[in-house]
């Protein structure tokens, strides 16, 4: 039997041929050349591996063209792109926690150019970075002035590093958790310079805990918010008013790390409540430090609210340009938080709140209206419900009641997902009990026609 191997064009063949035409006004002649052996290599490992399996358009040029135009397509691709989001998890990590607000991204938009970012505009001298979005923290947070870093974590370093660099910190050894990324507060605490200094035990720690500490020589306190776990039963912990009053009668520093970023009760998005910056301010803690990019909704920062001599300094120590922030971000966290100055309007308007805040019913709406026009595609898809979550380390435990997509799969949902994440934009979906679901609740407003778009695709691709 003659070796189907020898029926393969050339490389120098397609090149020529008039099926490869288009590609050269498209793409460079290189990565043309480039791409066509690798597309002739793979056929020819094929072939070998199975010689009854050769494709029977083997020896046409119009099929190698198609799968350079394929590779050259998806090698155009950039590394960083946009998905849907169809898992229900709100913040999601790995997807880029917060989508942004349409105002934050119109923000960004307009200084990717020049900007003020280090410029004086009134009096033509040079200006700080600092001093943008300081006045609307202090007046969302009541603070005597802000701070903004590039992530939560270096806001904590920055603030340990000012106030506790070669000194002893008092923390519970119930809040020495893990914040995410295998970063823990301990390790965090040594990379600051500090030193740290246990007090309490893991459920139960008291303000004498604390007074110890101080009396052994600690000079800073720390209280970490325990945000992706939770301790019930027999516990005790001290509040943040009592330990700023502690704090400021012996003359020591609190840093209270806050992390999740809300500026809104989040009993009216229907989640149970969460300790917010204006809360700690108003208790009395020195610095308080949250996310940009969790329930705030904003891109990713950090922030740090507070007393104004400890902004100060935290402005003046040599770690603050190592963990600086760019003009885009502070752009698009600006517009972010000026939605906060109309409470209710940011419900609506900050993407996040918009998610958690949805009714079921309206979810499930959606999702209804999805799946009739998947199955007027002829596609076998149902309305089920589901169980999302906030992601992003908030909320543990908390399931928010959702609605999804369930897509025939073949028997293969791992097959489908696969086929999903693979185009463009990818679609990350859930597999729960053998099924493969797209919760509605992700899927932000307008991408509904790329959604019904891909599915449709792999579906045919997966059976295919």
């Amino acid at each position: 039997m003659t070796d189907p191997r020898s029926r393969i064009p050339s490389v120098d063949a397609l090149l020529s041929s008039e099926a490869f035409a288009p590609l050269t006004e498209r793409f460079p002649r290189p990565r043309i050349v480039q791409a066509t052996r690798a597309v002739v290599s793979d056929v020819r490992a094929r072939v070998a591996g199975a010689p009854d399996s050769a494709p029977h358009d083997i020896e046409s040029p119009a099929a190698y063209a198609r799968a350079v135009e394929a590779r050259l397509a998806v090698a155009d691709l950039p590394s960083l792109r946009g998905v849907i989001n169809a898992t229900g998890v709100v913040l999601h990590t790995n997807l880029g926690r917060a989508p942004l607000a349409v105002a934050a991204v119109r923000a960004m938009r307009e200084v990717s150019g020049y900007s003020n970012l280090e410029y004086d505009v009134v009096e033509g001298v040079r200006g700080s970075r600092y001093v943008h979005c300081v006045s609307l923290l202090t007046e969302l947070t009541g603070a005597e002035d802000a701070l903004v870093v590039n992530n939560a974590a270096a806001g904590l370093v920055l603030a340990l590093n000012t106030v506790g660099r070669g000194k002893k910190v008092a923390v519970s050894r119930g809040e020495l958790v893990e914040i995410g990324g295998g970063f823990r507060i301990p390790e965090i605490l040594e990379r600051a310079g500090a030193t740290l200094v246990e007090v309490g035990s893991t459920n139960r720690t008291r303000l004498e805990d604390y007074r110890v500490a101080i009396d052994g020589g600690a000079e800073a306190l720390l209280k970490v918010h325990r945000s992706n776990f939770r301790i019930s039963g027999f516990t005790e912990e001290v509040g943040v008013a009592d330990l700023a009053d502690l704090a400021r009668a012996s003359g020591v520093a609190l840093v209270h790390d806050l992390g999740s970023g809300a500026m809104v009760d989040t009993t009216r998005v229907g989640l149970p409540p969460e300790p917010r910056a204006v809360e700690s301010v108003l208790a009395g803690a020195g610095a308080v430090v949250v996310s940009g990019d969790k329930l705030l909704g904003g891109p990713q920062a950090g922030i740090v609210v507070g007393q104004g001599d400890l902004m100060a300094a935290m402005r003046k120590n040599p770690l603050c340009r190592a963990l600086r922030v760019d003009k885009v971000t502070l752009a698009g966290l600006e517009a972010t938080l000026r939605l906060y100055r109309d409470p209710e309007g940011a419900l609506d308007d900050v993407p996040t709140l918009r998610m958690l805040a949805a009714a079921s019913s309206e979810v499930r709406a959606r999702a209804e209206a999805l799946a009739a026009r998947l199955s007027a595609e002829g596609l076998e898809c149902a309305v089920t419900e589901s169980k999302g979550a906030v992601g992003g380390g908030t909320f543990p435990g908390v399931e928010i009641d959702s609605w999804a997509l369930e897509v025939g799969a073949d028997g293969r949902p791992d097959r489908l997902a696969r086929a999903l994440r693979e185009g463009d934009p990818p679609v990350v979906a859930r597999i729960v009990d053998d099924r493969l679901l797209l919760d509605v609740r992700t899927v932000l407003l307008g991408q509904e026609d790329a959604l019904v778009r891909r599915v449709s695709e792999a579906v045919r691709g997966a059976k295919g």
